[in-house]
């Protein structure tokens, strides 16, 4: 019998690293075994991934020795830093999320280079720079470094990794379906109307079913001849107008778009408004060569099982339900 490969997940407990552990435990091909990389191993979250079969190590993406540790001995690794993690206000001050993401990734690749780890997959996203160039338009962050922090600091330490000299592969993310089950979740207006209100206008958002990101990482783990490419994922491109047109159907009452402006959005009571206002903004001005790297035929033939947003809508809207009051 073939001895199987040890792929190390980076963020083991979190929804990409997650979904590409239970991808891994379920492949009937049977020709990967997973080390899940976590902060504590004795959560109920790191238990329960014990108890499916995966070895479960303890590991932080701010320290490089516990990094080397764990990718010893491994085929691959998947890595991927969170921006949205919970910070302590002295984290905060210490250093910006996006300097986290790049000491993060910067001790990633590290770490890998050192550990001989032969194929990584890096989930990245765009940097945003190079479109918006020295635009006023488009309020800068972070003492003006990036425009959108979370894309921008990803593209940046894509870099890092081609430094390194690690073989990488370059998988680029979107918009998550499950948005729907949380921050965008349809609202119900002055009227009673249930709407949507991102800043799209009437272009189209990429959007991809989380769980998809650990799929196609596993196929492209399984794939040598993808080191050093950039694999650039979704699941649907759909226009506000479409994604409510959907989840109309699944939910049996109108739901409407009603986009705010870029500049309404960003005066949002809730934190990070200008960023996410930015970030649309590139979805929607940028949208052709955004989708258009997002070729939905050739992400299905790497990964089989992609989900559309029907497809997903399927499989979740009892949970939609239930958030929708």
């Amino acid at each position: 019998m073939t001895e199987r490969k040890l792929i190390a997940v980076v963020g083991a407990t979190g929804t990409q690293g997650g979904g590409l552990v239970r991808a891994i435990l379920d492949d009937a091909s049977g020709a990967f075994a997973v080390r899940a990389l976590t902060r504590n191993a004795q959560s109920q979250s790191s238990q329960k991934l014990a108890a499916a079969g995966a070895e479960v190590v303890e590991a932080d993406l701010d320290d490089e020795a516990s990094l080397r540790a764990a990718f010893d001995g491994v085929y691959g690794a998947f890595v991927v830093t969170n921006y949205w993690v919970e910070r302590t206000p002295a984290e905060e001050a210490a250093r910006t999320r996006a300097e986290m993401e790049l000491d993060q990734a910067t001790n990633a690749a590290r770490a890998a280079k050192a550990a001989g780890v032969q194929h990584v997959v890096w989930s990245t996203l765009e940097d945003t720079r190079p479109f918006f160039g020295d635009r006023t338009d488009v309020p800068s962050l972070d003492d003006g470094r990036y425009k959108v922090p979370h894309f921008d600091a990803k593209g940046e330490a894509d870099d890092i990794f081609r430094r390194t000299g690690v073989p990488t592969t370059y998988l680029r993310t979107t918009f998550y379906f499950d948005a729907f089950l949380q921050d965008l979740k349809p609202q119900r207006n002055a009227e009673g109307t249930l709407t949507l209100t991102f800043p799209m206008s009437d272009k189209p958002l990429s959007g991809v079913a989380s769980a998809d990101i650990g799929r196609t990482a596993l196929e492209i783990l399984k794939r040598p001849d993808l080191i050093n490419q950039t694999i650039s994922i979704a699941g649907d491109h759909l226009t506000g107008h479409q994604y409510a047109d959907h989840l109309t159907a699944v939910l049996g009452e109108p739901v409407t778009y009603q986009p705010a402006t870029w500049d309404e959005f960003r005066t949002y009571p809730f934190p990070m408004a200008i960023e996410m206002s930015n970030m649309f903004q590139f979805y929607a001005e940028n949208h052709e060569e955004f989708t258009g790297n997002r070729d939905l035929a050739a992400v299905r033939e790497l990964n089989p099982h992609l989900l559309s947003f029907d497809a997903w809508l399927a499989l979740h809207k009892d949970e939609l339900k239930a958030t929708v009051r």
